[in-house]
């Protein structure tokens, strides 16, 4: 089984992957399964159909997916491609504590349409942490336990997801001299997060891109990987953060090795926002 759930196309703001290619690629490739999980940040982008304040690239304007269009051109996928790949429609969420309330209503409208939601932490204060404007003026310690402490106030206050996504993302962003803190120094808070997580009835992603991005490892870790199975964790995905044709499927095997390594014998697709387990 091979199912890929972190998949991007031409709906999110940073690829230009056409969505009938990726699942021509994933065909051709032999995955049984992938997910579109296109891009939502709210606070740093606005919806597509409210442009103004967005940035601008390449003269367009970033804004968020089109939920309309996406969730279309996806139903005709289906149809047309269905008995050869299974795809399912998701959204990866770039929540903040106080953007909640615009996620609660995205996902009263649209998340009948949904099977998965990814909650990834790509930004705190609408700052971002790809170029660097979060970690300014803050030392490793306090933009590390500051991205933590936003990502439990999260899970803490919001439940529309079903994973959370590349757990320690701040890693990949760590400018530090010597690389990132040791994972003693976040394990408690870490802790936390997960029991909420498995209180609620949520899993975390393993995520493949760590490999290609030199962490040498998926994100997150083997120790919060171990930490989360010792903590009774069993919902467990599998994505690429695919972007590109050569992205899409990338590692998969070795994360399912590395998976059973550390202890699991599961991983899980999703339906409707239901986990469904296949064995590793």
């Amino acid at each position: 089984m091979l199912a890929d759930y972190h998949v991007h196309s031409a709906y999110s703001d940073d690829s230009t992957y056409p969505m009938e290619q990726v699942v021509r690629d994933a065909i051709r490739t032999n995955l049984d399964e992938l997910c579109f999980t296109e891009h939502v940040d709210y606070g740093v982008k606005p919806d597509w159909d409210q442009p103004a304040g967005a940035r601008f690239e390449d003269g367009h304007p970033v804004t968020n997916c089109p939920y309309p269009a996406y969730l279309d051109e996806l139903d005709r996928m289906r149809e047309r491609y269905g008995t050869q790949v299974r795809m399912a429609r998701g959204l990866e969420l770039g929540v903040q504590t106080h953007t909640i309330p615009a996620y609660e209503r995205l996902l009263e409208r649209y998340g009948s349409r949904l099977d998965f939601t990814l909650l990834s932490i790509h930004q705190v204060g609408d700052r971002e942490f790809w170029d660097g404007a979060f970690q300014e003026g803050r030392t490793q310690e306090e933009f590390t336990m500051a991205y933590y402490e936003e990502l439990l106030g999260v899970v803490e206050r919001f439940r529309g997801y079903s994973v959370v996504a590349h757990l320690d993302l701040i890693r990949r962003y760590d400018p530090t001299p010597g690389g990132p803190l040791p994972f003693s120094f976040v394990r408690g808070i870490v802790a936390e997060i997960l029991s909420r997580v498995i209180a609620d009835d949520r899993g975390i992603e393993v995520n493949t891109s760590g490999w290609r991005y030199g962490l040498g490892g998926p994100q997150p870790t083997c120790d919060v990987l171990r930490l989360y199975r010792d903590l009774g964790g069993r919902i467990v995905t599998l994505g690429s953060d695919s972007h590109r044709p050569e992205h899409l499927g990338a590692y998969l095997r070795v994360a399912q090795d590395l998976l059973r390594t550390v202890g699991f014998s599961q991983a899980c697709t999703f339906e409707r926002g239901e986990p469904r387990f296949y064995e590793l």
